[in-house]
């Protein structure tokens, strides 16, 4: 089947959506599953890649080395109509070799045993978070003393990054988050990351403590394995995935159990019902929705469809996770089902390397919450304060009262 079978001119293809209420995908993801489950679209200018909806089709792609993730291939459909400019190490920009040369050197870090371990610092961190939180005047703000802080204090011990650098962290991680800012200032908030990175692995070089950013340093720099841009560049991208989605998870996750009463009262209930629940909110909210984005490198057939050598594709993860032939009915929030088949962190030569330590942080965090302040209630609406035109959907703030 070529491209033209099926699809209308081009001047009448839909355009990516881009906004979506709270807790759902837009609604046009929800009839393209079904009615243009791979489709072009319009992303920017004369840019038609294919948008892929369906759970089968997503994972395909995201399985398939047909498909590169190098963000300066001409025809890739990136954020922006330009390619922006690169620096070595971002991970998912790249494609092997040097993907899982860099990747290999990350991994122990992030093994499911090794976050076993981090367990007992997590429960502290948010112990002590939750002292704090507590203290607060009512309403008080959950994102800026609870949602935020939790899983960057956890990335930063487990980088080396000093805490107290979170203002200057979060502004920057921010900026080059928030794709509606435009390409200059997403560059400005990468770039000075990794300038901050650079000069802090060059003092572990000298002075290593027992962290990653010194392994890296000490083991991978210095023997020639990886440049300094490059564990730079890693570390970069650690920081900002490390602590951006986990704390749109908790947020969305705080807010979706509020407006579900029974599904709330369920997992206060039983334990064993958090491993399973936790799973089912990461299906139910998938707080990536810029898509999986991603070019042909040769001839490649996808759900019955030709995408050619030179074509984009964005796969929609939040249209995947609400693709009805996988979850039955997938809109419901329901703590008891078997999510363990979404894609929320990814598939395949990308799947998201820090997906055991968000699971451990989003397991630990909310039960904890909720039975520290079981009275805990919205003041106010929710959507009010979503984010507009950033790459992880989520709020900026969230008062809270109990």
């Amino acid at each position: 089947m070529s491209p033209t079978d099926t699809l209308p001119p081009l001047p009448s293809l839909p355009p990516l959506p881009h906004r979506r209420p709270l807790l759902d995908p837009a609604a046009e993801y929800g009839r393209w599953i079904t009615e243009r489950p791979l489709a072009r679209i319009t992303l920017w200018g004369d840019t038609h890649p294919w948008l892929v909806t369906r759970h089968e089709d997503a994972r395909a792609v995201l399985s398939d080395a047909r498909f590169s993730s190098r963000n300066t291939r001409p025809g890739f459909p990136g954020l922006q109509p330009t390619p922006p400019p690169t620096t070595p190490g971002q991970l998912f920009a790249m494609d092997p070799p040097d993907h899982t040369r860099l990747r290999r050197m990350l991994i122990p870090e992030f093994t499911f045993r090794r976050v076993e371990q981090l367990r007992p610092a997590i429960r502290n961190i948010t112990g002590e978070l939750l002292d704090g939180l507590v203290k607060q005047e009512r309403p008080a703000d959950l994102v800026e003393h609870f949602t935020l802080p939790l899983p960057l204090l956890v990335i930063c011990e487990l980088l080396g990054v000093p805490y107290e650098d979170r203002d200057f962290i979060n502004r920057h991680a921010a900026a080059f988050a928030t794709v509606s800012a435009g390409p200059e200032a997403m560059r400005a908030g990468w770039g000075a990351l990794f300038g901050y990175l650079q000069r802090l692995l060059a003092t572990k070089s000298r002075a290593p403590g027992d962290d990653l950013m010194s392994k890296l340093a000490t083991e991978r720099v210095a023997t020639g394995e990886a440049s300094a841009e490059e564990a730079a560049g890693m570390l970069v991208q650690l920081l900002i995935a490390g602590h951006e989605t986990t704390a749109s998870m908790l947020s969305l996750g705080v807010v979706a159990l509020l407006r579900h009463p029974e599904q709330l009262a369920a997992l206060r209930a039983d334990e064993d019902l958090v491993p399973g629940a936790v799973e089912e909110l990461l299906r139910y909210l998938t707080v990536v929705h810029i898509g999986m984005r991603r070019i042909a490198t040769e001839d490649v057939e996808i759900g019955g469809v030709t995408i050619r050598a030179g074509e984009g594709v964005v796969v929609a993860l939040q249209a995947a996770n609400r693709d009805p032939a996988v979850f039955a009915d997938p809109d419901r929030l329901d703590l008891a089902r078997q999510a363990d088949r979404h894609l929320a962190f990814g598939h395949g030569l990308h799947h998201c390397l820090g997906q055991s330590l968000a699971r451990a942080e989003l397991q630990i965090a909310l039960p904890m919450l909720f039975h520290r302040l079981p009275g805990l209630r919205l003041h106010g609406t929710a959507e009010e304060y979503a984010f507009e035109g950033r790459a992880i959907h989520g709020v900026r703030e969230l008062p809270v009262a109990w």
